[in-house]
């Protein structure tokens, strides 16, 4: 991660303390690994409701373009053969052309996030920008629903955030009415 985004356990209090609409705190959690000789990549995590949702890195991008035949493997194969096509993969599908994402592609989005007013998140091409969008207290309810118009030209992982805080925003709800005696 940048130095402008300060220390992963900053931004993570930040992410899962701060930001989270009321209905999702406790639920959401955000990891980062660095393993040895990863030189200086990191894998990205983000569990609802302690559940691994979506991870962000290198190999998540790699296996899915091999998942997706866009890159022939043979079996069984190295290292080196299982990263041969990987950078030419990747410029030849931008972000919006695939369903998984690097961790710079995350730390990216991150950033832009934090620099960017809610509204413009929301409104955002890139789907991890908007996933922080959908997750932040600043959306409420009203503004949940009317992303719900276009819901159908989202990634199925970025529908499923959605979903999550819908389904959250509504328990919290029932919670609230329980706890005051309402019906």
């Amino acid at each position: 991660m940048k130095k402008t985004l300060g220390s992963w356990s900053g931004m993570r209090r930040y992410l899962e303390k701060e930001m989270p609409a009321d209905s999702l705190k406790g639920r959401v959690r955000y990891n980062c690994t660095t393993y040895v000789g990863m030189d200086g990549c990191h894998i990205f995590e983000v569990f609802f409701d302690g559940e691994l949702f979506k991870q962000f890195s290198w190999e998540t991008v790699n296996s899915y373009f091999i998942g997706m035949g866009l890159s022939e493997k043979q079996h069984p194969m190295d290292i080196a053969d299982y990263w041969a096509d990987y950078r030419g993969l990747l410029a030849q599908y931008p972000m919006d052309a695939r369903t998984e994402y690097t961790d710079g592609e995350f730390a990216q989005a991150l950033e832009i996030y934090r620099n960017s007013g809610i509204k413009e998140s929301r409104e955002s091409n890139d789907p991890i920008v908007k996933m922080f969008a959908l997750l932040d207290r600043r959306t409420g309810r009203r503004a949940l629903e009317k992303l719900a118009d276009s819901l159908e030209d989202w990634p199925g992982w970025l529908r499923e955030v959605y979903r999550f805080r819908m389904e959250a925003e509504a328990d919290h709800t029932r919670q609230r009415r329980n706890d005051n005696g309402i019906q």
